[in-house]
Order: structure tokens, then sequence, then C-alpha cells
């Protein structure tokens, strides 16, 4: 399973670098042109746009796969063993849910409602912007299941009581 996770990072850390470069040279040319010819790229203010969406959308879901997303702990912080694991798989399921109902049912709607309307300047079909809602849902509900396993299999080991035990404690 660690082998699904390496892959998946490097998916998508590698879409999220090749998006950033892409918005960092097409928001120089739209600098230059709007500054230095007096001629605003109105192509080049849409990509970046939609480069900005696919970036933040699918950072988050790489984020949350590396349980790097913010957190408050001031509630798990009092849990260890048994009961820490039971309210990070808690957990789990409803950023699951919220990830099914939310980002792959809403989002695969919002794509299809809007296949056939086309974005100003590119001509793009608006279903296609879209697609990333359900395609991060997917990938979360991923992680989550990953997660999931990583959980139980701590519960099934003799370590479990110091599940949850930071270093410093």
């Amino acid at each position: 399973m660690q082998s699904l996770r390496q892959i998946l990072d490097k998916v998508l850390i590698t879409i999220c670098v090749v998006l950033f470069i892409e918005m960092t040279i097409v928001g120089t040319y739209q600098i230059v042109t709007r500054y230095f010819f007096n001629s605003p790229s109105t192509i080049s203010e849409e990509i970046v746009t939609y480069s900005f969406t696919w970036l933040s959308i699918l950072g988050a879901a790489s984020v949350f796969g590396k349980r790097g997303h913010l957190c408050m702990t001031f509630f798990s912080a009092k849990f260890t063993g048994r009961k820490k694991a039971y309210l990070d798989i808690f957990s789990e399921l409803c950023v699951m849910l919220t990830a099914v109902s939310l980002l792959i049912y809403g989002g695969y709607i919002m794509s299809t409602e809007n296949f056939s309307q086309e974005t100003a300047s590119l001509g793009i079909s608006m279903g296609f912007m879209y697609a990333v809602l359900p395609i991060s849902g997917v990938i979360i509900c991923l992680y989550g299941l990953l997660n999931l396993l990583d959980i139980f299999k701590v519960l099934s080991s003799p370590d479990v009581d110091r599940y949850g035990v930071s270093a410093e404690s």
C-alpha cells in the first residue's frame, strides 16, 4: 500500500510543479504584455486563473495525503492509544464522506452540467475546468483508505497503547 501512496504523491507533486511553472511563465508573459506593450492578454489571464484553481485543489489533496493539513488538536491531543485511533478513524470517515458527497458527487454534477459551456477566451469546456473536483475527491478518498489501513495496522499491533503519544511527552 505504501507504493500506491508513493505513486500518488509523486504524480500529484509533479502535476503541481508543472502547473506552478506554467503559471509563472504565463503570468510573466501577461505582465510583460500588459505593462510593456500596453496590450493585456485575456488568454493568459484565463490560463493562470484555471491553473491556479487546479493547483490549489490538487495541492490540498496532496497535503491531505501527507496528513499535513491543518487540524484542531486541542481535542484530539487529549487522547492516546485505542481512543486516539478510533477518533482518527472517525475523522478519516468524515473527511471521506465529505469528499464523496461534495467533491465527487457535487463535482461530477457541476462538471456534467457545465460541459456545453465554454470559457470566454480559451474556448475550453467549463466541464473540464470543474473536473478537478471529482478528481481530487477520488484522490482524497484513496488517501483516506490508505490512512485507515495504517490506523488499523496500528490497532492490531502490540504498540497500540503508544499511538498518539508524542515524543516530547
